[in-house]
């Protein structure tokens, strides 16, 4: 009869053995089955079985730094003879599970694995109250002689796990000639035993950071049912608080299959408290994550925004002549953008020293700044400068709560200023007379507005999405709004914050009116202004290392809309690039050497 099995697991069946002609039932071997155990669980392995899921396969092996070379794509010989090595190598390992009985081959298209039937239940269909603190220390010794001898399971999840109904299983019940045939050797106890089943993508002769991985899967798998608090003491003491600690930096939901990685949705922290469990058994155990991952999905997000913006602005390129650039460019003009790109650094450190209630050295923390020009080559705009904030205040001796929420509320400062200034000069903008009045508000973009609102006010009017969301902010802002309301309770830190958030903004502008001009181009300062709100909204939002390419079409696309022609308008965001973004990428270099070596960063 068929079992049923999980959409990824081996097709399984019980099945019934006829006696030989001595009346005995005996398994592939010729060996006598136990007594009251006359039948066998057959796995099924086939084609079909053996490519589902290849493009997921080949993607985990692309992305990640896998600890062997493991093949996407087997053979249906090769993958018998790998679950085969596993059984084999699980039993004389002394490890509970059904013994292999026999295999074989179906023609060209299915393969064959019989074990001895174990009745029981897999763990994923035990309910919570029947799993205990005994039955789990069974499951760690079991998992423990399984690294002993350095097998790697590789899929540990609740179906893996195999719980024998009382008194025991096959393997513990002595044949005919009164030996034990099986791996387990304990006698009938009346209680559940585990077994390790699945071993159709496990390894042998497994290298540590597979076992390792095997440990940080099962802690999860167990977590998940029983709580982290639970998982973590029953382990203990099989595998010992070194082992335990040694799986913490591998407690990432990358490292985990497909549906432990499912099922974490519902329990965003558990993996935390699993790290904190064992920390505080281990409190010296190294914490920081191991890197697993080749590349991220936000990498491919990189690339294809580079592309996209690499179509947009190279056929705009076209109609510059690059080394005529210097010739017709204004130095004078250059002159005046390159001291108002300099100024916005002075700018962010004002920011951020307004929301600093310990007083902060404005010369380093201006260094800093600049250290970020060079940060962003390799990360995101919205990113680099809270980054490397927030470890500068915790090398300065800011505990990282208050560090993360001072760079926090100086961020939504400059958000919401940004916001504020955007729909300001955009209705000033839009009033006045002249070709800027299609960057102004329409009707049509008010209706696009409207139709976006709509559906998120009837989202927000179901409770749950409502608690949802609203545990979202409380989490995001918590330490946020106590920095706020220190900022507003002292008028200087509100005029220093404010006032570098308002000369950021104004420096950017005046380096952007300032390349306009040096190729003989014009607009009106309101247009200025909300051509480069626009530009670095997209920026800061843009998945590229410092908005690149996002910030040039948009920056080129908007000057164009004003009434620039796009040869001046191409020039000028190109110089306004050069004196905002490449340029200081050598000083900042040389300021993130300088910070590394005073050991401030």
């Amino acid at each position: 009869r068929r079992i049923a099995t999980a959409a990824d697991e081996p097709r399984r069946y019980a099945v019934a053995v006829a006696p030989g002609d001595d009346g005995v039932p005996r398994d592939g071997a010729g060996r006598p089955l136990p007594r009251g155990r006359w039948q066998l669980q057959v796995n099924v392995l086939d084609r079909d079985q053996q490519t589902a899921g290849l493009l997921y396969r080949l993607w985990r092996l692309a992305r990640l730094r896998a600890g062997t070379n493991r093949r996407p794509l087997r053979s249906l010989r090769r993958a018998l003879e790998q679950e085969s090595l596993m059984a084999y190598a699980a039993f004389a390992a002394d490890v509970r599970t059904p013994r292999l009985t026999g295999t074989c081959e179906v023609g060209t298209e299915a393969a064959l694995l019989a074990y001895e039937h174990v009745p029981g239940r897999r763990l994923d269909e035990l309910a919570d109250d029947e799993i205990d603190d005994a039955l789990l220390t069974d499951v760690w010794c079991q998992f423990a002689r399984f690294q002993a001898a350095r097998l790697a399971h590789r899929r540990l999840e609740g179906h893996a796990i195999l719980l024998s109904d009382a008194p025991g299983s096959a393997a513990d019940v002595p044949d005919e000639d009164g030996a034990e045939d099986g791996a387990a050797t304990e006698p009938a106890t009346g209680r559940r035993l585990a077994h390790l089943v699945g071993f159709d993508v496990g390894e042998v002769a497994a290298g540590d950071l597979a076992l390792r991985l095997d440990r940080a899967q099962l802690l999860t798998t167990l977590a998940l049912r029983v709580g982290a608090e639970r998982a973590v003491a029953t382990a203990a003491p099989v595998l010992g608080e070194g082992a335990l600690a040694a799986a913490v930096p591998l407690l990432q939901r990358v490292a985990l299959t497909r549906a432990t990685r499912t099922a974490l949705r519902h329990d965003r922290h558990l993996l935390t408290r699993i790290r904190e469990q064992i920390l505080t058994l281990e409190p010296e155990a190294e914490t920081e994550p191991v890197r697993l991952e080749r590349f991220r999905p936000r990498t491919i997000v990189s690339i294809i925004a580079l592309t996209f913006a690499a179509y947009i602005v190279i056929p705009q390129l076209t109609s510059v002549q690059l080394d005529q650039i210097g010739e017709r460019a204004n130095w004078w003009w250059v002159a005046l953008g390159a001291v108002a790109a300099a100024v916005t650094y002075l700018a962010a450190a004002l920011m951020l020293i307004g929301f600093v209630p310990e007083r902060l050295p404005l010369w380093r923390t201006v260094v800093v700044q600049i250290a970020a020009s060079f940060v962003k080559l390799v990360a995101p705009a919205a990113v680099t400068g809270v980054a490397l904030n927030t470890r500068y205040l915790q090398k300065y001796g800011i505990r990282s709560g208050p560090a993360v929420a001072s760079v926090g509320a100086s961020q939504l400062m400059g958000m919401v200023v940004h916001i504020l200034m955007l729909v300001v000069f955009g209705f000033i903008t839009g009033s006045t007379q002249t070709a800027t009045h299609d960057l102004a508000p329409s009707r049509t973009i008010m209706i696009v507005l409207l139709m976006f609102a709509i559906p998120v006010a009837v989202a927000l009017a179901v409770p749950r999405v409502r608690r949802f969301v609203t545990a979202r902010l409380r989490s995001m802002f918590s330490g946020v709004l106590p920095r706020l309301v220190d900022v507003l309770q002292s008028p200087r830190k509100l005029a220093t914050s404010l006032g570098g958030t308002l000369l950021l903004t104004a420096g950017f502008v005046v380096c952007l009116d300032a390349s306009i001009r040096a190729f003989g181009g014009s607009l009106p300062w309101t247009a200025v202004v909300v051509v480069f709100l626009t530009g670095n909204a997209l920026g800061s939002a843009a998945p590229t290392p410092g908005g690149l390419g996002a910030v040039e079409g948009a920056l080129t696309l908007a000057l164009t809309i004003s009434g620039l022609p796009a040869e001046i308008a191409t020039s000028s965001v190109l110089l306004f690039r050069l004196l905002t973004f490449w340029l200081p990428v050598a000083p900042g270099w040389a300021a993130f050497a300088y910070l590394q070596r005073k050991e401030a960063i």
